[in-house]
């Protein structure tokens, strides 16, 4: 009823990584509530918002977590850096899963595990009405909040596969995202990630990563990678992107009247 305090949803997507459970994704790069509301309702397990390379600000985040609801998927916002005060903001706007990019060790895992907790158990500012507890009606949101707030890092370089077991290690860390993309820039073969050298460093990454009793993530634009990337280890991974889809699929329909 309305006034009353209300418990506190859980993050089933975080429960799933914690038992490793395959759950498939998407990324969200369009800004359009609109679009993410359509996208919400499709069937994936989770779906990311992408703060860090597309034109994700706060009040457009807010948007889009307002039209997902009700969906099967559970929004991950990328934030654009591992920085407190965006972890803080994003978190307040009501994002409680969270993709950290290009985090290179243990330290700077912490950091955002950090960000993402109240005191004493890391440093979130407190403010007493976010939209994050349903405007000051979620019971004991400040004391719980860590419980189902899912914190992923993105390793996307050499030395951060350097440094997987040491980064598992960190409490709170809910799952490792290897950035494929990013990795293949890395290694010296930029825009091409498909190289054999990236390929093997990406498989070994998933084992390691499992092996060190970790969810393991990763991406492809490619539909027919996405299966043998599950069998490698990588049990959330996201099966291409609202602007991949748009764009593969105006082309096919354009294409089918312009044979000539």
């Amino acid at each position: 009823m309305s006034g009353e305090s209300a418990n506190m949803s859980r993050n089933l997507f975080k429960q799933a990584l914690a038992a490793c459970e395959r759950q498939i994704g998407l990324w969200c790069s369009m800004t359009s509530a609109i679009g993410a509301e359509i996208l919400a309702g499709a069937g994936f397990d989770w779906i990311v918002i992408d703060g860090e390379h597309a034109p994700n600000d706060i009040p457009l985040l807010v948007m889009q977590l307002q039209a997902m609801r009700g969906g099967t998927a559970e929004p991950v916002f990328r934030v654009p850096w591992n920085e407190p005060v965006i972890i803080k903001r994003a978190l307040d706007a009501g994002a409680r899963s969270l993709l950290v990019p290009f985090v290179q060790n243990a330290e700077e895992a912490r950091k955002a595990v950090a960000a993402a907790r109240y005191p004493p158990l890391g440093i979130r500012g407190v403010a007493v009405v976010p939209r994050a507890n349903d405007y000051g009606r979620v019971r004991d949101y400040h004391r719980n909040a860590h419980l189902d707030t899912c914190i992923l890092v993105q390793l996307e370089s050499r030395n951060a596969l350097k440094e997987i077991e040491a980064i598992a290690a960190v409490d709170g860390v809910d799952g490792m995202f290897i950035g494929p993309s990013d990795l293949a820039a890395d290694f010296g073969h930029l825009g091409n990630p498909r190289h054999p050298e990236v390929q093997a460093a990406i498989k070994d990454a998933a084992q390691r990563i499992r092996a060190a009793g970790k969810a393991a993530g990763t991406l492809s634009g490619n539909l027919d990678d996405v299966e043998p990337l599950i069998a490698m280890g990588y049990n959330f991974t996201a099966a291409g992107s609202d602007v991949g889809l748009l764009a593969r699929g105006a082309e096919s329909v354009a294409a089918r009247f312009h044979k000539n």
